[in-house]
């Protein structure tokens, strides 16, 4: 069963409308220990740790598919640029036989020269890259919830293809915690602005201004830069163009993902969905290669770089098998974070 398009759609049936009502009874026992536990950490019940270099945190309030990667890789690389020694700390979820897990790999595929340390204590990791790395700032990946490490920099990141339907908190819809914790956001970056109707956007805006007034709000797209070959070629954007093609995921919005090749003009045969950070193993990879005997009019198959840097194949099934780079592109408040950015890393003497 498909729970991600369970707990999203708009219009389920009669047998979906029964089962999410079941499990949107589990959001308010959900509710409130989320609540008790961020007013603990608001009146200092429990205790956040600060290190002595900058925290940039990069979170969501949903379960996954927001961006969150090019996000921070966005982030990493103009530190990098600013010739400023940056480590991204994570908690490691969905960890491989390598011992990264799929965000690492990819993230380290477009930015080596960025430490990545994965580890359930991101304040040892904090230790650890400011005393043994020398790093001059760090990056919290997925820390929105990670409150034991304090952050000088909150930014929160929402999707704007999000139904109603996904408002709810887990388990009846997407949630980690309510749209009222945007108000600890110093950044709130809407993503997939191009995929959703003006009115809708500014539907957001508003609630987002409502919430977290303080905050910086930008608008963000998903913009597809390139197709990626094992192990290193690329391809032009432009062959996907009429393109009969079989695609794939295991990520958290898989339909961003679809609806993203056919933008590029690409026809889809075929699709398949993982859920988010699945591994690939070797009964999958077995039917990714039979896959396109059903379909023998497909020219290539292709997925997102989290999934083609847990495969590594140039081919599946005698099919070409390439990877959909994405980059965020923001509006014109992007100015305002990087000057937040410039900040941490040369602060401002007090004026007298």
């Amino acid at each position: 069963m498909d729970f991600r398009r369970l707990l999203t759609n708009n219009e389920p049936n009669l047998r979906g409308k029964i089962l999410r009502w079941c499990l949107r009874l589990g959001s308010v026992p959900y509710g409130i220990v989320v609540r008790l536990r961020n007013f603990a950490y608001d009146h200092r019940w429990l205790h956040s740790t600060r290190t002595n270099l900058p925290v940039v945190s990069v979170g969501n309030l949903t379960v996954g598919g927001t961006g969150k990667s090019p996000m921070v890789a966005w982030l990493a690389r103009w530190f990098r640029d600013q010739g400023a020694r940056v480590a991204i700390l994570s908690r490691g979820y969905g960890e491989l036989d390598s011992g990264q897990n799929d965000e690492a790999l990819e993230l380290e595929l477009q930015l080596p020269d960025v430490p990545h340390l994965q580890h359930w204590d991101r304040v040892a990791s904090a230790i650890l890259a400011e005393q043994e790395l020398d790093m001059e700032l760090l990056i919290l990946d997925d820390g929105f919830q990670h409150r034991r490490l304090e952050r000088d920099l909150e930014l929160v990141l929402l999707d704007a293809t999000d139904t109603p339907a996904a408002r709810w908190l887990l388990p009846g819809g997407l949630m980690r915690e309510p749209m009222t914790s945007l108000a600890r956001a110093d950044v709130v970056v809407i993503t997939r602005t191009d995929q959703v109707p003006k009115e809708k956007m500014t539907a957001i805006r508003k609630q987002v201004k409502r919430l977290s007034p303080r905050a910086i709000v930008l608008e963000a797209r998903h913009h597809p830069t390139k197709l990626l070959i094992f192990p290193n070629q690329t391809r032009e954007l432009g062959e996907l163009k009429d393109k009969e093609i079989l695609a794939f995921c295991a990520i958290g919005n898989p339909g961003s993902f679809f609806r993203s090749l056919e933008n590029q003009g690409a026809k889809i045969l075929d699709h398949r969905t993982w859920l988010d950070h699945h591994g690939f193993n070797a009964d999958d990879i077995a039917s990714l290669t039979q896959w396109p005997k059903q379909f023998p009019a497909a020219k290539a198959m292709v997925c997102t770089m989290k999934d083609w840097v847990k495969i590594q194949q140039e081919e599946l099934g005698g099919v070409e098998l390439c990877a959909l780079q994405i980059e965020m592109q923001f509006d014109e408040a992007v100015l305002m974070l990087e000057n937040k950015l410039t900040d941490l890393l040369h602060p401002r003497k007090p004026t007298n």
